[in-house]
């Protein structure tokens, strides 16, 4: 096996070869998804860097790997820094380092397939201005020198069943053609996955976390779409569900349809720039069609979603008191594991989605921090464990996070802990005018915190599907949540605080937005019903912080919880959650 070293040397072989100056490593596929399968971690293979943010940036003479804040601690950890400059996004960018490394007259190169549009016009100012030229390759130099490439997946699609997707796919695709055709588009380009599985009501099992085949689709204006997928992954029942306005065409033959093409929609933002460059001046830039309807729940859906919800917060409820009664000593791992287990004892679990984040003590304060063998570390309380995890059941996808204390927590981690659970009420029980966006909701969820001189980094809430991506656009509870909020929209409340090298704190529930009457005016006003049922951990509450409004829903929450959640589960488990929803 090789090492960083001879891979770096192997790969600027080839990039003189090619006549290169340089080339880009992003952490990125062809699809444009968070999770990306084996096939295309091309970055944590050269680099030894997995995080989920990130390009490597090779130049004959040096070479940087720039991420954001969430992984410069776990880049530090995994990469070679005799090898790498380590970068630090926002502080800079990609195109930036490229800039002032490379000289005028050098020829940086990009694969085509793992560059957005957009992303290409911005380098290619950027380089231009210093007489550096940004050129696409016809095939990735990482893969002449990955002789032990992992195999494109080849799970067979399945059916996600009318009774959960609410809607029929002919239906979805009839809503967008009349858009298609107002806006004069023969037809539009799905490149993101997990689109096409909404469009089509189909799912897979190709990469890690999110249930979607690997593919792209054509959706012409009158309704007929070709899916570009693999033919051996379609089963005859897929075949029949998909009925015969879709056409399972083999992907080898994508370039030829795209040629034949009239004036297609492309999302510039979104989709590989390959796109653009076949289709030429036939491309529009246009925005995803399914993004801002997926992103609404139908009624199917939201039950759906309660469904999975129920059978996630008993697992959860197990977990946790087993943990509360656990004896032996645990780490960070062994948390990870037991929670496995007990989400896996439900017959409709898939697996998680995303990799639990089980951080104790210091690691809890930093953000995105995934245990592995190296840092984890051993449970010695007294101090907090933050867990954020979730689930992909065949009718729904969750996402919570909870806090626990371990031992007799601090009077300052109590305040703190009380702080963001203000934060997270005060959003759970807004009543809000429609047309409100998400980040004004944003800082109601920061303002107890702020009125302490405290603060978090991250969003305060990010959309999610129903068995799908565990984060999706359109909703968003954040500086980027611009657009405004509408009924049906399914999103995350995750107020948090982190003490660095100490501890950290979030409490994460999914809310449903929903119409919650109207005000003195008569304009309709929107809340939130909150889907995730687990206890919020009592030891870590300061109840003179709270008002009595706040008390009140709390109260009103934990009883929902009892009502909900304990059916589900043996007698002594019950008896643990009574205790938990107690009156406080």
């Amino acid at each position: 096996m090789k090492n960083a070293v001879q891979k770096l040397v192997d790969l600027r072989a080839v990039l003189k070869k090619r006549g290169l100056a340089g080339f880009i490593v992003p952490r990125i596929s062809e699809y444009q998804g968070e999770f990306v399968a084996a096939y295309a971690e091309r970055l944590a293979w050269l680099t030894g860097f997995t995080g989920s943010a990130g390009a490597a940036l090779v130049l004959q003479g040096k070479a940087a790997i720039i991420t954001d804040g969430r992984y410069t601690i776990q880049l530090a950890q995994q990469a070679d820094k005799s090898l790498y400059e380590f970068l630090n996004n926002p502080q800079t960018t990609s195109a930036k380092w490229l800039a002032e490394n490379a000289k005028e007259g050098d020829v940086i190169g990009y694969d085509p397939w793992l560059m957005t549009a957009k992303q290409v016009a911005d380098y290619a100012k950027i380089l231009g201005e210093k007489g550096i030229k940004f050129e696409p390759v016809s095939d990735n130099p990482v893969d002449d020198v990955w002789k032990d490439k992992p195999a494109f997946p080849k799970e067979k699609a399945e059916i996600f069943p009318a009774e959960f997707a609410g809607v029929d796919s002919a239906a979805k695709r009839k809503s967008i053609c009349k858009i298609l055709k107002e806006k004069n588009l023969d037809a539009c380009i799905i490149t993101l996955p997990d689109s096409l599985m909404w469009l089509l009501n189909v799912r897979g099992n190709d990469v890690e976390h999110t249930p979607v085949v690997l593919s792209f689709g054509i959706l012409h204006a009158d309704g007929k779409t070709e899916w570009f997928v693999h033919p051996e992954k379609i089963t005859p029942e897929v075949k029949k569900h998909l009925g015969a306005d879709v056409e399972i065409v083999a992907p080898d033959k994508l370039e030829a349809r795209l040629k034949a093409l009239g004036r297609a929609g492309l999302d510039f933002s979104r989709s590989p720039v390959w796109f653009k460059q076949i289709l030429g001046e036939k491309a529009v830039d246009f925005k995803d069609p399914c993004i801002d309807p997926k992103a609404i729940k139908n009624p199917a859906e939201q039950k759906a979603l309660r469904a999975a919800h129920e059978r996630d917060g008993a697992a959860l409820v197990n977990f946790l008191c087993w943990l509360d009664n656990s004896k032996s000593p645990l780490t960070e791992l062994d948390v990870v594991a037991k929670l496995e287990e007990f989400r896996k004892k439900e017959n409709s679990y898939r697996g998680p989605s995303f990799s639990t984040i089980s951080g104790w003590a210091a690691n809890g304060a930093i953000v995105h921090y995934r245990a592995d063998e190296k840092t984890n570390a051993k449970i010695a309380p007294p101090g907090l464990l933050l867990l954020d995890s979730g689930g992909q059941y065949v009718d729904g996808t969750t996402d919570i996070t909870r806090t626990i204390a371990i031992g007799k927590p601090t009077e300052e981690m109590r305040e703190h802990f009380t702080l963001v659970l203000k934060g997270h009420i005060t959003v759970a029980s807004a009543k809000f005018p429609e047309g409100t966006n998400g980040i004004t909701i944003d800082a109601l969820a920061r303002a107890p915190l702020q009125g302490a001189g405290l603060d978090y980094s991250h969003g305060t809430g990010h959309g999610v599907g129903c068995y799908l991506s565990v984060h999706e656009e359109s909703a968003s509870l954040s500086m980027r949540g611009t657009e405004p909020l509408k009924a049906g929209m399914f999103l995350s409340n995750e107020p948090g605080y982190y003490r660095e090298g100490a501890y950290g704190i979030r409490t994460e529930s999914l809310v449903l937005v929903v119409e919650a009457g109207r005000d003195k005016e008569g304009k309709k006003l929107l809340g939130f019903e909150t889907f995730s049922l687990v206890p919020i951990d009592r030891a870590l509450i300061k109840k003179e912080m709270l008002s009595e409004a706040e008390l009140n829903w709390l109260n009103a929450y934990h009883a929902q919880v009892l009502k909900i959640i304990g059916p589900r589960l043996d007698k002594p488990v019950r008896a643990w959650l009574e205790l938990q929803a107690a009156l406080l």
